[in-house]
């Protein structure tokens, strides 16, 4: 196992698509937080209304399908080069190297977004620093908030990495990925009185996005991740068996 981790530690490095869309997500981040703290301060809110946690992180919301995007990509790009066919060849036991690749991809995920999340974050709070509205990491439920973004963006990757594994087909599974994260909260948004607004809590951008939340209101942050990772289960409980069976 460690073997074929190396192996996909290597892809990682070596594959500059990959660094440059990590390297974007921690741009991102950080452009997003800085921004709209500096839009808080100067419509006098200063992120009290708002959160000002919640308004340095906000880059998570784009940066999430970046995320799942990559997450494709790693399957995907395989089945589009013609590579997982030598992959497969190295590593004949299919399930040993899927898990692999979601660990590392995952893992790598979480630092970059661990580390993002911190660097958004300081971003905001120097555009609050004498306000109010300035935290320290000290704070109950902030360290958690920055953490879970962390979190929140790596389990994106793998559920771009699940639907990419089912799917097959890059621009399909994208596609798919945007609608869960995107579109589903905004259709569902439509459905009136308490059934919709329940149902808006259950998709899977805004529960999982609780994690990153210093206070959220409602569904707690981790029981709005696990229902997130619930997503995440559904396509790749399909897609392991079918990775399993299915021709490269």
């Amino acid at each position: 196992m460690i073997d074929v981790m190396r192996s996909e530690w290597t892809k990682v490095r070596s594959v500059r698509s990959t660094v440059w869309t990590l390297g974007a997500v921690t741009a991102l981040m950080v452009a997003l937080g800085a921004a709209g703290a500096l839009v808080a301060v100067s419509a006098g809110d200063g992120g009290r209304l708002s959160g000002p946690v919640s308004v340095s992180l906000m880059g998570i919301m784009l940066a999430a399908p970046v995320t799942a995007t990559l997450g494709v990509i790693v399957v995907c790009g395989e089945y589009r080069t013609g590579s997982i066919r030598a992959s497969l060849v190295a590593v004949p036991d299919r399930l040993r190297f899927l898990a692999a690749k979601a660990a590392v991809r995952t893992g790598v995920t979480f630092v970059v977004g661990v580390v993002a999340s911190f660097a958004a974050f300081l971003a905001g709070q120097a555009v609050f620093a004498g306000r109010a509205a300035a935290v320290s990491l000290a704070d109950p439920g902030v360290l958690r908030a920055i953490v879970g973004a962390g979190l929140y963006l790596a389990a994106g990757g793998l559920l771009g990495l699940a639907l990419g594994t089912l799917i097959r087909h890059t621009p399909g599974a994208i596609v798919t990925a945007c609608a869960l994260l995107m579109v589903l909260p905004t259709l569902v948004a439509f459905v009136p009185g308490e059934l919709g607004r329940r149902l808006v809590e259950l998709t899977p951008s805004n529960a999982g996005s609780r994690i990153a939340l210093v206070s959220p209101v409602g569904m707690g942050p981790w029981t709005g991740f696990a229902v997130y990772l619930a997503w995440i289960a559904l396509p790749l409980v399909v897609a392991v068996p079918l990775f399993r069976r299915r021709d490269a």
